[in-house]
């Protein structure tokens, strides 16, 4: 795709509606209720399990509120998890970004989509390293496998025995031209670490590994392995981390109907979605429902 054109919530939805037969598929709701924040709902759910994005932060500035709302739940007893296809850092590193921010998470409540996508990643044969887009001095000690710098090591598109879309904060177009030519000459395996599309910035929306990642799979032909939102690997680990809960008494709490809706209604949970702050920030998000039949049980404007 043209990395320089404008990305709008428009351009996403329309890019996630066309991408569905490779999501998930899940029941939902004919109608959403309707609350002020999560607090105002807290009696129908046990747990949370939290988008990052749009409902905890937005790019480096914390959800206005959200960090004394997620104590208030937390001092009712919910037990509480964030779940997010924020891939570029490291756990610690997200950690300490959420505590600079204002929130008490621990390392045990937080799941990223890194960590389900290198927890699964294999030896390659003949010690062939993993080629990862990433970012500058992105560091790779929470691997057990060898992961090298695309960026930084241009000979990985021959050398490498596969490739993990960590970021897409370096990545320009030709680098989608790049690893197609490398693909169709030798077919190797593509794993994306963040299945978005787009994610919330303070300065707008930026262009995610998962645009990437569907755009090579339309061009080659070849079947990507998404770790993260909507997809069950992440939904798994959260829901081993919240044992006892049962499904319908966890909410998935989200921004991102084809992300966090859809992956949270495919795993059994309850679903919130947030309108102020994330992808349909400022826009009316009952013609988005309607037409993608993403229905979610809860719709409130903020954390």
């Amino acid at each position: 795709m043209d990395f320089t054109k404008e990305i709008s919530t428009d351009w996403a939805f329309d890019r996630y509606e066309a991408i569905r037969p490779r999501l998930p598929v899940a029941t939902f709701p004919k109608t959403s209720r309707h609350a002020d924040n999560l607090a105002d709902l807290a009696e129908h759910f046990d747990a949370f399990v939290l988008d990052a994005f749009g409902v905890l932060n937005r790019g480096e500035e914390p959800v206005p509120g959200a960090p004394s709302r997620i104590a208030e739940l937390r001092k009712m007893g919910k037990k509480l998890i964030v779940l997010t296809n924020a891939a570029s850092y490291t756990r610690d590193q997200l950690l300490e970004k959420y505590h600079r921010l204002g929130f008490d998470f621990t390392a045990a409540e937080v799941i990223s989509s890194r960590d389900v996508a290198l927890a699964s990643l294999p030896l390659l044969p003949g010690d062939r390293p993993w080629a990862a887009a990433s970012l500058a001095h992105d560091s790779y000690s929470d691997s057990t496998v060898s992961l090298q710098s695309l960026h930084d090591t241009p000979d990985l598109y021959e050398r490498a025995g596969g490739f993990i879309l960590l970021s897409s904060g370096r990545w320009v177009d030709a680098d989608t031209n790049r690893l197609i030519d490398a693909l169709r000459r030798e077919p190797r395996p593509l794993i994306v670490a963040n299945p978005d599309l787009v994610a919330p910035r303070d300065t707008g929306l930026s262009i995610e590994p998962g645009t990437i990642a569907h755009d090579i799979a339309d061009s080659t032909g070849i079947q990507p392995s998404f770790f993260g939102k909507p997809f069950g690997n992440a939904f798994h680990v959260a829901s081993s981390r919240l044992q006892g809960v049962p499904s319908r008494r966890i909410a998935m709490v989200g921004d991102t109907l084809h992300t966090d809706i859809l992956g949270g209604a495919a795993a059994g949970f309850g679903t919130v979605l947030i309108t102020d702050h994330g992808l349909f920030q400022g826009r009316d998000t009952a013609p988005f429902i309607t037409r993608s039949g993403l229905c979610p049980d809860w719709i409130v404007p903020t954390t």
